[in-house]
């Protein structure tokens, strides 16, 4: 079997989707992209995220790639049965709506898995078990509880992170969860429930900082206020007004940097043999350094960097990464088709598999533009099909 016609990992497993937002669709996301049947049951109408605005306008297209759409009225109780019949044929289902809300409709993981005892069933919330978990909880408010705000922003300022990092991160967790529980079935025959959470995400990133001050000590500084474990690890303008990153993280780096810049005194200076030596007389060298980048262009201080092995990085932007050489001759970027429309290409997952990457491609469906597939492989007829459309009990079957 050629590399080109070889399943995707998780092909032949099936997973059910009840999900709104960042958090639970990025669980799908990512299950769909590495080959799982993911079905997405929407309400008549649709998910309402799919007509956020401004920063969430993103949400749908980027979380909710390669799945297929269902649109049910649940609140029917011929919409209700069809989900549990859905749930029913599942390897997976997959959930983030306030806590209690899928048990109130019978789609809790003790009445699925009632009819269903190898089914995985992935809840997605705000916090896991605990003095918490009956609260309301976004992307930003942990970060704020959770000490990443502050650890972000100048003290003083907490500062959410410039992306939805907890949601995503969140769902990567519920991912791993996951495929855990599904290799522990093929031991015991069994499914189980597993969550993640938001706030238990955003205090595993910030263990870093609770870690130094355990060892050290002291608690840690805001990271714009950071005392940083290298002398030249900054941001610099350069002679052309942009930004560049660079990192000198060791002291055979320093040696180098010197000589690429042929800076003869500096690399033969003693006070500054020594990366400690380095930081401590900060002071004085990143004044010579920044007067140093500012005879250079970006793309000549780029060029020169890239030769050295030297830690940097131009400041992007998100834009930007649709015409990053490097993205498109990796095939970092895959096609999608919006639901306008327009064509365009957003990051598909950062793993190589084999040698791959894999994809499926990038479809984003319509609003219960698979209702009459789905159903037609529960068993129901064109009759029955036309009837539930009629009566708005499933939507996109005609």
């Amino acid at each position: 079997m050629s590399e080109a016609t070889q399943p995707l990992p998780l092909a032949g497993i099936r997973v059910v989707e009840f999900t709104h937002m960042v958090m639970g669709p990025a669980v799908g996301a990512i299950l769909a992209e590495l080959g799982a049947d993911v079905i997405k049951v929407e309400p008549i109408g649709g998910d309402s995220t799919r007509e956020l605005l401004g920063s969430g306008a993103g949400y749908f297209p980027m979380y909710n790639r390669n799945k297929r759409s269902i649109a049910l009225n649940l609140k029917d109780p011929r919409g209700l049965s069809l989900a549990k019949r859905l749930c029913a044929s599942a390897d997976v289902v997959v959930e983030n709506f306030r806590s209690g809300a899928m048990d109130k409709l019978g789609l809790g993981y003790d009445a699925l898995a009632a009819d269903n005892p190898r089914l995985v069933y992935c809840s997605e919330k705000g916090f896991l078990a605990g003095p918490y978990e009956h609260r309301t909880a976004l992307d930003e408010v942990t970060q704020m509880m959770g000490g990443l705000a502050y650890m972000t922003g100048p003290p003083g300022r907490p500062l959410r992170a410039g992306s939805s990092v907890i949601d995503v991160t969140g769902g990567m967790f519920g991912v791993i969860g996951i495929l855990a529980a599904i290799e522990q079935r093929h031991r015991t025959g069994r499914g189980q429930k597993v969550s993640s959470a938001l706030f238990e995400t955003t205090v595993y990133l910030v263990g870093q900082h609770m870690a130094q001050k355990a060892v050290t000590g002291k608690a840690a500084a805001p990271m714009p206020a950071r005392v940083s474990a290298w002398a030249i690890y900054d941001v610099f303008e350069t002679g052309d007004g942009e930004q560049l990153f660079v990192g000198v993280v060791s002291d055979g780096l320093w040696r180098t940097f010197c000589e690429a810049f042929e800076l003869k005194e500096l690399g033969a200076d003693p006070a500054y043999r020594t990366n400690s030596q380095r930081v401590l007389a900060r002071e004085t060298l990143l004044p010579q350094v920044r007067e140093l980048f500012k005879r250079y262009t970006k793309a000549d201080l780029v060029a020169k960097l890239e030769r050295t092995g030297i830690p940097f990085a131009p400041i992007g932007r998100p834009e930007e990464m649709f015409d990053d050489p490097h993205l498109l001759a990796s095939g970092g970027l895959g096609d999608v088709t919006l639901p306008n429309g327009t064509a365009t290409k957003l990051p598909i997952l950062p793993i190589e598999m084999d040698g791959r990457r894999p994809t499926r491609g990038g479809a984003l469906a319509k609003i219960g533009e698979h209702s009459a597939e789905v159903l037609r492989e529960l068993g129901l007829s064109e009759a029955e099909l036309a009837q539930l459309a009629a009566d708005e009990v499933v939507d996109g079957t005609g």
